[in-house]
């Protein structure tokens, strides 16, 4: 064999202490709730895509988790075509949502982005301590996400103008729940100071 390369992640970052996952907005939106769905993620799409812009200026990773949509042989490339197809609700949402070659994508098969995916060993070698989580739809995948992330004991974030669901009420109802329960912080993405979650905790003394 030849000799190893010491970095066996390719361009991954040695650490940034916040990260940014984006979840299930590669999304085709046919589903019964979908035109209920179309407008509030599209607004949540727009504010996602600033937002995005803005952490990779400060070069926080950014991660894509998405549903396979019950395709066990797809790959992310067949989720983007799929999802995006000119035919599909959600087409709309590729203007907004996109893969960059420095993202992060993986597939996962349940509500949340912590069960049965790398996330957990992606995030321990990128020394994450805190999650900004946006997507849909916020009563199922993000709250299933945050409750997953709280356990782990990931400081979170949830920007209120960046997450979705099918009704208003069912959003906010849901947001509440992070910030009651999970102690989640879900000040609107334009005032969320990105610079100050990358700076590093110091380590408690011992």
């Amino acid at each position: 064999m030849g000799q190893q390369s010491d970095d066996l992640h390719g361009s991954a970052p040695d650490a940034c202490p916040v990260a940014l996952l984006i979840i299930d907005m590669i999304n085709d939106l046919e589903f019964p709730e979908g035109p209920e769905f179309l407008d509030p993620t599209l607004d949540a799409a727009r504010k996602i895509a600033v937002l995005k812009e803005r952490a990779k200026a400060l070069k926080i990773p950014v991660i894509y988790v998405n549903d396979n949509f019950g395709r066990w042989r797809s790959d992310f490339k067949e989720v983007i075509k799929q999802s995006f197809r000119d035919e599909a609700r959600g087409q709309v949402l590729s203007k907004y949502i996109h893969l960059e070659k420095d993202d992060y994508f993986m597939i996962k098969p349940k509500h949340s982005a912590f069960y049965e995916t790398t996330l957990d060993t992606l995030l321990k070698y990128l020394k994450v301590e805190r999650l900004i989580l946006t997507g849909i739809s916020a009563d199922v995948c993000v709250l299933f996400s945050a409750n997953d992330a709280y356990m782990r004991d990931f400081g979170l974030y949830v920007p209120a103008d960046c997450v979705a669901a099918g009704t208003t009420a069912h959003t906010q109802a849901s947001l509440d729940y992070m910030e009651r329960v999970l102690g989640a912080d879900v000040t609107p993405s334009e005032q969320l100071d990105l610079q100050e979650l990358t700076v590093q905790t110091a380590p408690a003394a011992t």
